[in-house]
Parts: C-alpha cells; structure tokens; sequence
C-alpha cells in the first residue's frame, strides 16, 4: 500500500509535477490529485496504484512500507512511528516522542 503523503514526497524526491507523474504512469492528472488527496492510504483502483508505483520505481524511488527494512540502502526519507526515539539536540540523549 501507498499512502498520499508517500506519494507527495516521492514526487518532492524527484522533483516530478503531477502531470509528469500522470504522464509516466499512464493515467490522467485528475487521478493523481484524487490519489494525493486521500486520507492516509491511497484510495484507487488496483492497476492504478500499481502503476504509479511502477512510475516512482523506475524514476529510481524506493517506497518503503511500515516496518519495512531498506535493503537495497542508499538514501531515502521516512516517517517515524509516533513513538520512536527522537533525539534530544541539546544533550544527544534519546527521548520518546508519543
């Protein structure tokens, strides 16, 4: 699953509009914004999901599920779960943030 924010950021990422990514994905720009604008996970038909999906993998964006591992490495953005360590910049120590 992909969520509206993933896709934003992953567009952010590349610097790619929505009409380029309604271009490389095969679907219509109206499409794209209704997939942004959803709340949360991207709501959608499946062969639509999947193909911006597709899109973001070939323009070189891993989309990194929760709790996924990041295999392949390299650099990449994540959300935090709410209550993971955040670190406290004045004194270096790990706080939770819940």
């Amino acid at each position: 699953m992909i969520t509206a924010a993933q896709m934003r950021a992953a567009r952010a990422l590349l610097g790619m509009d929505q009409k380029t990514l309604a271009e490389l994905s095969g679907l219509s720009v109206p499409t794209i914004q209704r997939m942004e604008a959803s709340e949360g996970v991207v709501r959608g038909s499946a062969n639509s999901l999947t193909r911006v999906i597709e899109a973001f993998e070939l323009a070189g964006v891993e989309l990194i599920g929760e709790g996924a591992a990041s295999p392949a490495g390299g650099r990449g953005v994540r959300l935090r779960s709410s209550c993971a360590p955040a670190r406290n910049e004045t004194d270096a120590t790990a706080t939770a943030q819940c």
